[in-house]
Protein backbone atom coordinates (compact mmCIF):
# COMPACT_ATOMS: atom_id res chain seq x y z
CA UNK A 1 0.00 0.00 0.00
CA UNK A 2 2.75 2.67 1.45
CA UNK A 3 4.30 2.19 -2.34
CA UNK A 4 1.12 2.81 -4.44
CA UNK A 5 0.71 6.00 -2.21
CA UNK A 6 4.64 6.91 -2.52
CA UNK A 7 4.13 6.73 -6.34
CA UNK A 8 0.97 8.56 -6.13
CA UNK A 9 2.72 11.30 -4.06
CA UNK A 10 5.69 11.48 -6.67
CA UNK A 11 3.07 12.25 -9.54
CA UNK A 12 0.95 14.46 -7.47
CA UNK A 13 0.36 17.67 -9.38
CA UNK A 14 0.50 20.33 -6.72
CA UNK A 15 2.92 23.07 -7.31
CA UNK A 16 0.63 24.85 -9.48
CA UNK A 17 -0.66 26.07 -7.27
CA UNK A 18 1.17 25.52 -3.89
CA UNK A 19 4.89 26.27 -2.64
CA UNK A 20 7.40 24.28 -0.99
CA UNK A 21 6.74 25.22 2.22
CA UNK A 22 9.95 26.45 4.64
CA UNK A 23 11.10 23.76 7.32
CA UNK A 24 11.35 26.74 9.99
CA UNK A 25 13.35 26.32 13.09
CA UNK A 26 11.59 27.16 16.05
CA UNK A 27 14.18 29.23 17.72
CA UNK A 28 12.71 30.02 21.47
CA UNK A 29 10.81 26.47 21.71
CA UNK A 30 13.74 24.59 20.86
CA UNK A 31 15.46 26.58 24.17
CA UNK A 32 12.69 25.99 25.96
CA UNK A 33 12.52 22.22 25.39
CA UNK A 34 15.94 21.44 25.03
CA UNK A 35 15.69 19.72 21.41
CA UNK A 36 15.86 20.55 17.94
CA UNK A 37 11.96 21.99 17.01
CA UNK A 38 11.21 22.47 13.28
CA UNK A 39 8.15 23.87 11.89
CA UNK A 40 6.49 22.77 8.39
CA UNK A 41 5.03 26.45 7.44
CA UNK A 42 2.13 25.00 5.51
CA UNK A 43 0.28 28.34 6.74
CA UNK A 44 3.12 30.37 4.36
CA UNK A 45 0.50 28.56 1.27
CA UNK A 46 -1.68 30.89 -0.81
CA UNK A 47 -4.69 30.20 1.21
CA UNK A 48 -2.79 29.90 4.36
CA UNK A 49 -3.59 26.00 4.81
CA UNK A 50 -2.50 22.59 3.18
CA UNK A 51 -5.73 22.34 2.11
CA UNK A 52 -4.89 23.51 -1.45
CA UNK A 53 -2.74 20.43 -2.29
CA UNK A 54 -5.05 17.51 -2.29
CA UNK A 55 -8.05 19.70 -3.64
CA UNK A 56 -5.99 20.46 -6.73
CA UNK A 57 -4.44 17.50 -7.35
CA UNK A 58 -7.61 15.72 -6.91
CA UNK A 59 -9.78 17.74 -9.27
CA UNK A 60 -6.46 18.07 -11.88
CA UNK A 61 -6.74 14.25 -12.09
CA UNK A 62 -10.02 14.24 -12.72
CA UNK A 63 -11.39 13.36 -16.71
CA UNK A 64 -12.33 15.79 -18.96
CA UNK A 65 -15.97 14.89 -18.77
CA UNK A 66 -15.98 15.43 -14.82
CA UNK A 67 -14.20 18.64 -15.04
CA UNK A 68 -16.40 19.94 -17.59
CA UNK A 69 -19.78 19.31 -15.58
CA UNK A 70 -18.33 21.26 -12.23
CA UNK A 71 -17.33 20.09 -8.92
CA UNK A 72 -19.07 20.11 -5.59
CA UNK A 73 -17.37 20.43 -1.93
CA UNK A 74 -18.74 20.81 1.72
CA UNK A 75 -16.78 23.02 3.93
CA UNK A 76 -16.42 25.47 6.51
CA UNK A 77 -13.12 26.77 5.68
CA UNK A 78 -9.91 25.51 4.32
CA UNK A 79 -10.38 23.20 2.01
CA UNK A 80 -13.48 25.41 0.59
CA UNK A 81 -10.77 27.63 -0.63
CA UNK A 82 -8.57 25.01 -2.13
CA UNK A 83 -11.76 23.73 -4.23
CA UNK A 84 -12.20 26.83 -5.15
CA UNK A 85 -8.50 28.17 -5.81
CA UNK A 86 -7.78 24.78 -8.04
CA UNK A 87 -11.33 25.66 -9.77
CA UNK A 88 -10.05 29.22 -10.58
CA UNK A 89 -6.60 27.66 -12.31
CA UNK A 90 -8.25 24.97 -14.15
CA UNK A 91 -10.90 26.82 -15.28
CA UNK A 92 -13.86 24.32 -13.54
CA UNK A 93 -17.05 25.62 -12.03
CA UNK A 94 -17.03 25.00 -8.13
CA UNK A 95 -20.02 25.01 -5.87
CA UNK A 96 -19.05 24.90 -1.80
CA UNK A 97 -21.90 24.42 0.35
CA UNK A 98 -21.17 26.07 3.61
CA UNK A 99 -23.24 25.76 7.05
CA UNK A 100 -24.87 28.85 7.31
CA UNK A 101 -22.71 29.17 11.04
CA UNK A 102 -19.23 29.82 8.62
CA UNK A 103 -18.03 33.18 9.23
CA UNK A 104 -18.26 35.65 6.23
CA UNK A 105 -14.42 36.08 6.00
CA UNK A 106 -14.66 32.96 4.78
CA UNK A 107 -17.49 32.69 2.64
CA UNK A 108 -16.50 36.28 0.96
CA UNK A 109 -12.47 34.53 0.25
CA UNK A 110 -14.90 31.31 -1.56
CA UNK A 111 -15.82 34.14 -3.78
CA UNK A 112 -13.15 35.60 -4.06
CA UNK A 113 -11.33 32.89 -5.77
CA UNK A 114 -14.50 32.30 -8.30
CA UNK A 115 -16.27 29.87 -6.23
CA UNK A 116 -20.24 29.73 -5.72
CA UNK A 117 -21.07 29.59 -2.08
CA UNK A 118 -24.27 28.03 -1.01
CA UNK A 119 -25.04 28.63 2.61
CA UNK A 120 -26.98 25.52 4.15
CA UNK A 121 -27.46 24.22 7.65
CA UNK A 122 -25.63 24.58 11.04
CA UNK A 123 -23.37 22.23 11.00
CA UNK A 124 -21.06 20.99 8.60
CA UNK A 125 -22.87 17.05 8.62
CA UNK A 126 -25.37 19.40 7.10
CA UNK A 127 -23.96 20.97 4.33
CA UNK A 128 -22.59 17.93 3.39
CA UNK A 129 -25.81 15.72 2.61
CA UNK A 130 -26.85 18.95 0.92
CA UNK A 131 -23.65 19.23 -1.48
CA UNK A 132 -24.10 15.04 -2.12
CA UNK A 133 -27.69 15.86 -2.81
CA UNK A 134 -26.40 18.47 -5.34
CA UNK A 135 -23.80 16.06 -7.03
CA UNK A 136 -26.89 13.62 -7.44
CA UNK A 137 -29.05 15.87 -8.88
CA UNK A 138 -26.89 17.84 -11.15
CA UNK A 139 -24.39 15.74 -12.30
CA UNK A 140 -21.20 17.47 -10.22
CA UNK A 141 -18.18 15.79 -8.22
CA UNK A 142 -18.47 15.32 -5.23
CA UNK A 143 -14.28 16.88 -3.92
CA UNK A 144 -13.98 14.43 -0.22
CA UNK A 145 -12.17 16.75 1.48
CA UNK A 146 -9.94 13.84 3.47
CA UNK A 147 -11.71 10.33 2.00
CA UNK A 148 -10.20 10.21 -1.49
CA UNK A 149 -6.23 8.72 -2.83
CA UNK A 150 -5.90 11.62 -4.70
CA UNK A 151 -6.18 14.34 -2.02
CA UNK A 152 -4.43 11.76 0.26
CA UNK A 153 -1.54 11.96 -2.41
CA UNK A 154 -1.97 15.70 -2.65
CA UNK A 155 -1.42 16.02 1.30
CA UNK A 156 1.67 13.65 1.04
CA UNK A 157 4.10 15.79 -0.64
CA UNK A 158 4.60 17.57 2.84
CA UNK A 159 5.76 14.68 3.71
CA UNK A 160 8.61 13.97 0.81
CA UNK A 161 9.24 17.82 1.48
CA UNK A 162 10.10 17.07 4.84
CA UNK A 163 12.12 14.86 4.05
CA UNK A 164 14.05 16.33 1.32
CA UNK A 165 14.20 19.35 3.32
CA UNK A 166 15.83 18.12 6.08
CA UNK A 167 18.56 14.72 5.38
CA UNK A 168 19.61 14.50 9.11
CA UNK A 169 18.21 12.23 11.22
CA UNK A 170 14.68 13.38 12.19
CA UNK A 171 13.42 11.47 15.35
CA UNK A 172 9.53 12.43 14.96
CA UNK A 173 6.84 13.86 12.85
CA UNK A 174 4.09 15.17 14.33
CA UNK A 175 0.40 15.49 12.44
CA UNK A 176 -2.67 17.42 13.04
CA UNK A 177 -5.91 15.04 12.69
CA UNK A 178 -9.27 15.67 11.62
CA UNK A 179 -10.16 12.96 8.85
CA UNK A 180 -7.06 11.94 8.42
CA UNK A 181 -6.15 13.07 4.63
CA UNK A 182 -2.76 14.87 5.82
CA UNK A 183 -2.09 12.26 8.32
CA UNK A 184 -2.32 9.50 6.04
CA UNK A 185 -0.11 10.91 2.89
CA UNK A 186 2.49 12.06 5.37
CA UNK A 187 2.89 8.60 6.88
CA UNK A 188 2.23 6.84 3.86
CA UNK A 189 5.59 8.48 2.36
CA UNK A 190 7.81 8.62 5.21
CA UNK A 191 7.51 4.82 6.42
CA UNK A 192 8.12 3.92 3.35
CA UNK A 193 11.21 6.19 2.84
CA UNK A 194 12.62 6.86 6.35
CA UNK A 195 10.81 3.73 8.48
CA UNK A 196 12.57 4.68 11.62
CA UNK A 197 11.33 7.97 11.71
CA UNK A 198 7.90 7.81 14.52
CA UNK A 199 4.90 9.47 13.20
CA UNK A 200 2.70 10.59 15.68
CA UNK A 201 -0.72 12.12 15.36
CA UNK A 202 -1.97 15.18 17.31
CA UNK A 203 -5.85 15.30 18.20
CA UNK A 204 -8.11 17.28 20.46
CA UNK A 205 -9.54 15.39 23.69
CA UNK A 206 -12.99 16.61 22.42
CA UNK A 207 -12.59 15.35 18.91
CA UNK A 208 -10.10 11.82 19.34
CA UNK A 209 -11.62 10.02 16.01
CA UNK A 210 -8.18 8.78 14.95
CA UNK A 211 -7.11 7.89 18.69
CA UNK A 212 -10.51 6.01 19.52
CA UNK A 213 -10.58 4.42 15.88
CA UNK A 214 -7.13 2.79 16.65
CA UNK A 215 -8.11 1.78 20.57
CA UNK A 216 -11.16 -0.11 18.98
CA UNK A 217 -9.58 -1.30 15.76
CA UNK A 218 -12.09 0.01 13.35
CA UNK A 219 -13.89 3.41 12.37
CA UNK A 220 -15.97 4.66 15.50
CA UNK A 221 -18.36 7.58 15.66
CA UNK A 222 -18.18 10.09 18.41
CA UNK A 223 -21.65 11.44 19.81
CA UNK A 224 -20.06 14.88 19.55
CA UNK A 225 -17.28 16.58 18.92
CA UNK A 226 -15.48 20.02 20.45
CA UNK A 227 -15.64 23.35 18.76
CA UNK A 228 -12.57 25.01 19.02
CA UNK A 229 -10.51 23.33 16.98
CA UNK A 230 -12.64 23.69 14.14
CA UNK A 231 -10.83 22.56 11.80
CA UNK A 232 -10.29 18.51 12.89
CA UNK A 233 -14.06 18.42 14.52
CA UNK A 234 -15.03 15.55 12.36
CA UNK A 235 -16.99 12.65 14.19
CA UNK A 236 -15.64 9.96 12.30
CA UNK A 237 -11.89 8.79 10.45
CA UNK A 238 -11.93 8.59 6.98
CA UNK A 239 -12.56 4.80 5.60
CA UNK A 240 -9.34 4.91 3.12
CA UNK A 241 -7.47 7.41 5.64
CA UNK A 242 -7.92 4.87 8.51
CA UNK A 243 -6.76 2.29 6.23
CA UNK A 244 -3.63 3.74 5.69
CA UNK A 245 -3.26 5.66 9.27
CA UNK A 246 -3.64 2.01 10.90
CA UNK A 247 -0.50 0.79 9.34
CA UNK A 248 1.52 3.75 9.66
CA UNK A 249 0.86 6.08 12.45
CA UNK A 250 2.53 4.98 15.95
CA UNK A 251 0.94 7.01 18.38
CA UNK A 252 -1.48 9.80 18.96
CA UNK A 253 -1.48 12.64 21.65
CA UNK A 254 -4.34 13.83 22.66
CA UNK A 255 -4.55 17.84 23.99
CA UNK A 256 -6.88 20.02 25.34
CA UNK A 257 -8.06 23.73 24.51
CA UNK A 258 -5.84 25.24 26.90
CA UNK A 259 -2.77 23.54 25.35
CA UNK A 260 -3.97 24.81 21.85
CA UNK A 261 -3.96 28.34 23.02
CA UNK A 262 -0.44 27.87 24.69
CA UNK A 263 1.04 25.92 21.17
CA UNK A 264 -0.78 29.31 19.30
CA UNK A 265 1.24 31.60 21.53
CA UNK A 266 4.64 29.32 21.58
CA UNK A 267 4.02 30.30 17.16
CA UNK A 268 3.55 33.31 17.81
CA UNK A 269 6.90 33.80 19.44
CA UNK A 270 8.83 32.01 17.04
CA UNK A 271 7.51 33.46 13.94
CA UNK A 272 5.01 36.13 14.85
CA UNK A 273 2.23 34.52 12.70
CA UNK A 274 -0.98 33.54 14.08
CA UNK A 275 -1.57 29.65 13.77
CA UNK A 276 -5.64 28.66 13.87
CA UNK A 277 -6.44 25.93 16.73
CA UNK A 278 -6.69 23.00 14.48
CA UNK A 279 -3.18 24.30 12.95
CA UNK A 280 -0.70 24.77 16.32
CA UNK A 281 -2.27 21.52 16.97
CA UNK A 282 1.12 19.33 16.08
CA UNK A 283 3.24 22.29 18.55
CA UNK A 284 0.97 21.65 21.48
CA UNK A 285 1.57 17.27 20.88
CA UNK A 286 4.98 17.98 20.52
CA UNK A 287 5.77 20.07 23.31
CA UNK A 288 3.34 17.01 25.59
CA UNK A 289 5.32 14.52 24.04
CA UNK A 290 8.91 16.18 25.53
CA UNK A 291 6.98 16.14 29.23
CA UNK A 292 5.87 12.44 28.88
CA UNK A 293 8.99 11.19 27.51
CA UNK A 294 11.43 13.77 28.92
CA UNK A 295 12.75 13.94 25.96
CA UNK A 296 16.38 16.32 25.26
CA UNK A 297 18.24 16.53 21.88
CA UNK A 298 16.16 15.04 19.55
CA UNK A 299 14.69 16.43 16.44
CA UNK A 300 11.08 16.73 16.40
CA UNK A 301 8.87 17.96 12.99
CA UNK A 302 5.56 19.37 13.14
CA UNK A 303 3.43 20.64 10.97
CA UNK A 304 1.97 23.90 10.97
CA UNK A 305 -1.40 23.23 8.84
CA UNK A 306 -3.39 26.47 8.78
CA UNK A 307 -3.80 30.46 10.28
CA UNK A 308 -7.14 31.07 9.13
CA UNK A 309 -8.54 31.62 12.40
CA UNK A 310 -10.97 34.80 13.27
CA UNK A 311 -9.46 37.96 14.45
CA UNK A 312 -12.12 37.93 17.13
CA UNK A 313 -11.01 34.44 18.27
CA UNK A 314 -8.29 35.96 19.90
CA UNK A 315 -8.95 37.67 23.40
CA UNK A 316 -10.00 33.89 23.78
CA UNK A 317 -7.08 32.30 22.96
CA UNK A 318 -4.86 34.94 24.56
CA UNK A 319 -6.74 34.38 27.51
CA UNK A 320 -6.22 30.72 27.74
CA UNK A 321 -2.72 30.47 26.82
CA UNK A 322 -1.42 31.12 30.53
CA UNK A 323 -3.49 28.09 31.85
CA UNK A 324 -2.14 26.17 28.84
CA UNK A 325 1.06 27.20 29.26
CA UNK A 326 1.03 26.61 33.05
CA UNK A 327 1.83 30.22 33.93
CA UNK A 328 -1.26 30.73 35.61
CA UNK A 329 -3.69 28.96 38.37
CA UNK A 330 -7.42 29.79 39.39
CA UNK A 331 -8.73 29.21 42.38
CA UNK A 332 -11.52 29.87 44.75
CA UNK A 333 -10.21 30.97 48.09
CA UNK A 334 -12.56 31.52 51.16
CA UNK A 335 -11.17 34.01 53.20
CA UNK A 336 -12.79 36.16 56.32
CA UNK A 337 -15.32 39.21 56.43
CA UNK A 338 -13.40 41.69 57.98
CA UNK A 339 -10.56 44.23 57.28
CA UNK A 340 -7.25 43.25 56.46
CA UNK A 341 -7.95 39.90 54.89
CA UNK A 342 -7.06 40.56 51.49
CA UNK A 343 -3.84 41.98 52.97
CA UNK A 344 -3.26 39.01 54.42
CA UNK A 345 -4.07 36.46 51.90
CA UNK A 346 -2.01 38.17 49.26
CA UNK A 347 0.93 37.93 52.05
CA UNK A 348 0.67 34.37 52.39
CA UNK A 349 0.87 34.50 48.35
CA UNK A 350 4.44 35.70 48.96
CA UNK A 351 5.72 37.45 45.99
CA UNK A 352 3.87 35.68 43.20
CA UNK A 353 1.70 37.99 41.24
CA UNK A 354 -1.70 37.94 41.37
CA UNK A 355 -3.33 37.88 37.63
CA UNK A 356 -7.38 38.18 38.78
CA UNK A 357 -9.42 38.73 42.10
CA UNK A 358 -12.94 38.88 41.65
CA UNK A 359 -14.72 39.50 44.60
CA UNK A 360 -18.71 40.73 45.87
CA UNK A 361 -19.91 40.99 49.66
CA UNK A 362 -21.56 37.96 50.48
CA UNK A 363 -22.72 37.65 54.72
CA UNK A 364 -20.56 38.97 57.72
CA UNK A 365 -18.77 36.29 58.25
CA UNK A 366 -17.48 34.99 55.04
CA UNK A 367 -16.03 35.80 51.38
CA UNK A 368 -15.24 33.84 48.14
CA UNK A 369 -13.20 35.27 46.61
CA UNK A 370 -11.83 34.10 42.70
CA UNK A 371 -8.21 34.34 41.93
CA UNK A 372 -5.80 34.27 39.66
CA UNK A 373 -2.16 33.30 40.59
CA UNK A 374 1.11 33.48 38.12
CA UNK A 375 2.89 30.22 37.95
CA UNK A 376 6.99 30.22 37.49
CA UNK A 377 7.54 26.19 37.87
CA UNK A 378 4.16 24.82 36.06
CA UNK A 379 1.70 22.39 37.55
CA UNK A 380 4.12 21.15 40.53
CA UNK A 381 4.11 24.96 41.92
CA UNK A 382 0.10 25.11 41.06
CA UNK A 383 -0.08 22.24 43.92
CA UNK A 384 2.54 23.35 46.21
CA UNK A 385 0.29 26.89 46.18
CA UNK A 386 -2.67 25.00 47.45
CA UNK A 387 -0.87 23.07 49.89
CA UNK A 388 0.56 26.41 51.52
CA UNK A 389 -2.86 28.44 51.15
CA UNK A 390 -4.66 25.22 53.39
CA UNK A 391 -2.16 25.61 55.74
CA UNK A 392 -2.60 29.66 56.55
CA UNK A 393 -5.86 28.53 57.44
CA UNK A 394 -8.09 29.35 54.43
CA UNK A 395 -10.16 27.44 52.57
CA UNK A 396 -8.86 26.43 48.82
CA UNK A 397 -10.40 24.88 45.76
CA UNK A 398 -8.40 24.72 42.50
CA UNK A 399 -10.53 25.70 39.30
CA UNK A 400 -7.68 25.35 36.67
CA UNK A 401 -9.46 22.63 34.80
CA UNK A 402 -12.70 24.09 35.23
CA UNK A 403 -14.11 24.49 32.28
CA UNK A 404 -17.48 26.39 33.52
CA UNK A 405 -15.09 28.72 35.70
CA UNK A 406 -12.74 29.11 32.72
CA UNK A 407 -15.93 29.91 29.93
CA UNK A 408 -18.23 31.90 32.60
CA UNK A 409 -18.02 32.19 36.45
CA UNK A 410 -14.47 34.27 36.00
CA UNK A 411 -16.61 36.92 34.78
CA UNK A 412 -19.82 36.84 36.58
CA UNK A 413 -18.31 37.04 40.01
CA UNK A 414 -20.96 38.99 41.91
CA UNK A 415 -22.26 36.66 45.03
CA UNK A 416 -24.96 34.60 45.60
CA UNK A 417 -28.62 34.77 44.84
CA UNK A 418 -30.68 33.48 48.39
CA UNK A 419 -33.97 34.16 47.09
CA UNK A 420 -33.44 32.22 43.93
CA UNK A 421 -35.06 28.77 45.27
CA UNK A 422 -34.71 25.31 43.11
CA UNK A 423 -32.43 26.84 40.96
CA UNK A 424 -30.85 24.39 38.62
CA UNK A 425 -27.46 25.75 36.45
CA UNK A 426 -27.22 24.49 32.74
CA UNK A 427 -24.95 25.04 30.27
CA UNK A 428 -25.78 25.63 26.26
CA UNK A 429 -24.59 25.32 22.72
CA UNK A 430 -26.32 26.34 19.62
CA UNK A 431 -25.45 27.50 16.39
CA UNK A 432 -24.03 31.02 16.56
CA UNK A 433 -26.04 32.71 13.55
CA UNK A 434 -28.02 36.33 13.32
CA UNK A 435 -30.79 35.84 15.74
CA UNK A 436 -29.33 32.56 17.24
CA UNK A 437 -29.46 34.61 20.60
CA UNK A 438 -33.30 35.32 20.43
CA UNK A 439 -34.41 32.19 19.35
CA UNK A 440 -32.82 30.15 21.92
CA UNK A 441 -34.90 32.63 24.70
CA UNK A 442 -37.84 32.38 23.26
CA UNK A 443 -37.78 28.27 23.20
CA UNK A 444 -37.06 29.00 27.43
CA UNK A 445 -40.43 30.85 27.43
CA UNK A 446 -42.17 27.80 28.58
CA UNK A 447 -43.04 29.34 31.74
CA UNK A 448 -39.50 28.95 33.53
CA UNK A 449 -38.09 31.57 35.44
CA UNK A 450 -34.53 32.61 34.23
CA UNK A 451 -32.49 33.24 37.09
CA UNK A 452 -28.70 33.50 35.71
CA UNK A 453 -27.86 34.10 32.70
CA UNK A 454 -24.19 34.46 30.67
CA UNK A 455 -23.27 34.68 27.01
CA UNK A 456 -19.86 35.46 25.65
CA UNK A 457 -19.42 35.50 21.52
CA UNK A 458 -16.07 33.88 21.77
CA UNK A 459 -15.75 34.02 17.89
CA UNK A 460 -16.31 30.59 17.17
CA UNK A 461 -19.21 28.84 14.90
CA UNK A 462 -20.99 28.16 18.32
CA UNK A 463 -22.26 29.90 20.90
CA UNK A 464 -22.09 29.45 24.37
CA UNK A 465 -24.17 30.39 27.53
CA UNK A 466 -24.53 29.31 31.24
CA UNK A 467 -28.68 29.75 32.42
CA UNK A 468 -29.78 29.17 35.80
CA UNK A 469 -33.44 27.97 35.90
CA UNK A 470 -36.07 28.26 38.91
CA UNK A 471 -37.30 24.25 38.58
CA UNK A 472 -39.11 22.58 41.17
CA UNK A 473 -38.65 18.79 41.00
CA UNK A 474 -42.02 18.50 38.48
CA UNK A 475 -40.16 21.49 36.42
CA UNK A 476 -37.02 19.68 36.41
CA UNK A 477 -38.44 16.83 34.53
CA UNK A 478 -40.12 19.03 32.24
CA UNK A 479 -37.03 20.74 31.23
CA UNK A 480 -34.99 17.89 30.59
CA UNK A 481 -38.12 16.64 28.22
CA UNK A 482 -37.82 20.08 26.33
CA UNK A 483 -33.83 19.56 25.93
CA UNK A 484 -33.74 16.72 24.69
CA UNK A 485 -36.74 17.66 21.79
CA UNK A 486 -35.01 20.87 20.90
CA UNK A 487 -31.71 19.78 19.83
CA UNK A 488 -29.33 22.02 21.52
CA UNK A 489 -26.40 20.32 23.14
CA UNK A 490 -26.22 20.86 27.39
CA UNK A 491 -24.78 19.66 30.63
CA UNK A 492 -26.18 20.30 33.72
CA UNK A 493 -24.18 22.43 35.86
CA UNK A 494 -26.00 22.82 39.48
CA UNK A 495 -22.86 20.66 40.79
CA UNK A 496 -20.29 22.75 39.86
CA UNK A 497 -17.99 23.90 42.47
CA UNK A 498 -17.24 27.38 40.63
CA UNK A 499 -20.67 28.01 40.86
CA UNK A 500 -21.80 26.71 43.72
CA UNK A 501 -19.02 28.85 45.27
CA UNK A 502 -19.89 32.48 43.86
CA UNK A 503 -23.36 31.96 42.46
CA UNK A 504 -24.75 29.36 43.22
CA UNK A 505 -28.98 30.27 44.21
CA UNK A 506 -31.45 29.40 47.07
Amino acid sequence: MSMTYVEQILRARVYDVAVESPLQRAVRLSARTSNEVLLKREDEQQIFSFKLRGAYNKIFHLPDAQRAAGVVAASAGNHAQGVALAGQRLGVVTTIVMPVTTPGIKVETVRRLGGKAVLHGDSYDEACAHATQLANDKGLTFIHPFDDPDVIAGQGTIGMEILRQHADPIDAVFVPVGGGGLIAGVAAYIKHIRPDIRVIGVEPEDSPTLERALAAGRRVILPQVGLFADGVAVKQIGKETFKVARKTVDEVILVNTDEICAAIKDVFDDTRSVAEPAGALAIAGIKKYVAHEDAKGQTLVGILSGANVNFDRLRHIAERAEVGEQREALFAVQIPEKPGSFLAFCRALGRRSITEFNYRFSDQQDAQVFCGVELRNGNTERAAIEEHLVGKGFKVVDLTDNETAKLHIRYMVGGHAPQAHDEKLFRFEFPERPGALLNFLKGLSGGWNISLFHYRNHGAAYGRVLVGMQLDQKAVREFRSYMRDSGYRYSEETENLAYRFFAKGG
